[in-house]
């Protein structure tokens, strides 16, 4: 049900900047953006509800996981000295 909702969101999304388009009314980006970003969460839910649990646990897991070792490179890589020579 939900993939269905975020399929039609999407047709409509595309639909909405082909209106645009033929009536020659600007488009802004961040509104095309904020428009796929929307659509990115509605699918991304779907999957997530689709998922059985324990699966979920090691998406979830993997993402923190994934999440914590960024930090820790940037914050490491932010305290070396740089090499000037």
């Amino acid at each position: 049900m939900l993939t269905t909702v975020a399929a039609l969101a999407s047709l409509a999304l595309i639909g909405w900047l082909i209106y645009r388009g033929v009536k020659q009314k600007p488009i802004r980006a961040h509104t095309v953006v904020r428009g796929i970003a929307y659509l990115t969460g509605l699918y991304t839910y779907a999957f997530f509800l689709t998922m059985d649990f324990p699966l979920l646990i090691k998406v979830v897991v993997s993402i923190l996981l994934g999440a914590i070792l960024i930090v820790l490179g940037a914050t490491l890589q932010r305290r070396r000295p740089a090499d000037n020579s």
